[in-house]
């Protein structure tokens, strides 16, 4: 789960009506994470898998987005979509790493769609 000494969040806020997420770490780091890249980069095991060659690449997510976000204990959160995804728990670390390297994830994103013939939507 989350390790005391990861930095704690310490603004998480819903902008550009529910199709963002800002999250502000204690140690200075600010990320504004798109509802889509959230949804394709789910921690559930209905996008992650069992294992890394079981990642499932989730097309028509251009326009989804967050309607709920519910505290799990004080190390994660929930995101409700509104295509009706809510199965991943957002723990602080993971979002920390989604924020660093958003480049290059959802750089990853748009070549397996493009190399399936898939679109965002």
């Amino acid at each position: 789960m989350s390790n005391p000494s990861d930095p704690w969040p310490t603004e998480l806020r819903l902008v550009q009506d529910r199709h963002a997420l800002v999250i502000t770490f204690e140690d200075g780091p600010s990320f504004t994470l798109p509802a889509e890249y959230l949804r394709v980069e789910s921690p559930s095991a209905e996008v992650q898998g069992h294992a890394p060659h079981e990642k499932q690449t989730v097309p028509g997510k251009r326009a989804v987005r967050i309607v709920e976000v519910d505290p799990v204990g004080a190390y994660a959160v929930r995101l409700v979509f509104d295509d009706g995804h809510q199965t991943g728990l957002y723990a602080w670390p993971y979002l920390r790493t989604l924020g660093e390297e958003q480049e290059e994830r959802f750089g990853r994103y748009l070549e397996s769609l493009k190399e399936q013939g898939l679109s965002r939507g």
